[in-house]
């Protein structure tokens, strides 16, 4: 029997995946503005979430609901520290902490998976599918805004261990589908993927924060270097 969840997980998150994509910061990135610094605050604060994320899911993967989507291959913390090597240097674990609303999501990925592991397949379908569906366009992004070389800096968007995207995608759609779950149980996946995109979306208007005091900072250095050449 089919609960069609992957269906109803989409529909159900419609509104607030188009409020996450209507943040200023994530505006700015799909129209190839990229700030290096906001954009390795971005990779620290992912890590930071894949580490709980993924040390939940090992967890609780002997869980009926969260069997279901126990697929290492999605997996995205080595790459990231990939990514932080690059950014930061080899010392970057020194260098790194999680930012206030981070902080926030990753208190909740612990919560629920110690008192309800079910809803970690809310989080998973949330950052894992997203991550897969658009990755290589915002890769694209990401290498010609920060005029990376090669394919420097961006291995979180890279997925080795899945030869064929749209094969893995129709086989998670059915693992979540054919999953045992009561109408309650439905309609509190959903709630939580909202939560989710809620939590991401908190996030990215930190960063945003972040970019307008770097942008405001360079405004008032520009000025001032003007006015001593002008005086």
């Amino acid at each position: 029997m089919s609960t069609n969840l992957a269906q109803q997980l989409r529909e159900g998150t419609t509104k607030s995946h188009s409020m996450a994509e209507n943040v200023s910061f994530v505006k700015s990135f799909l129209g190839g503005v990229v700030d290096k610094k906001s954009y390795r605050k971005l990779v620290s604060n992912l890590y930071f979430i894949y580490d709980a994320i993924e040390e939940q899911i090992e967890k609780n993967k002997m869980h009926i609901e969260v069997s279901a989507v126990y697929f290492p291959q999605l997996y995205r913390k080595e790459s990231l520290i990939e990514d932080l090597i690059y950014y930061y240097g080899n010392d970057w674990i020194n260098q790194i902490s999680p930012s206030s609303a981070t902080q926030t999501y990753v208190n909740r990925i612990h919560q629920i998976g110690y008192s309800n592991p079910e809803l970690l397949i809310a989080h998973s379908y949330t950052r894992y599918i997203g991550d897969l569906s658009g990755g290589q366009i915002l890769k694209k992004i990401a290498k010609n805004a920060m005029q990376l070389e090669d394919d420097l800096g961006t291995s979180f968007y890279d997925f080795p261990l899945i030869e064929d995207e749209k094969v893995f995608k129709d086989l998670y759609r059915q693992s979540l589908n054919t999953l045992p779950l009561n109408t309650k149980q439905i309609e509190q996946i959903i709630a939580e993927a909202n939560v989710a995109f809620n939590l991401n979306m908190k996030i990215f208007q930190e960063l945003n924060s972040n970019l307008i005091k770097i942008m405001l900072m360079l405004f008032l250095a520009s000025i001032n270097n003007f006015r001593k050449k002008f005086y």
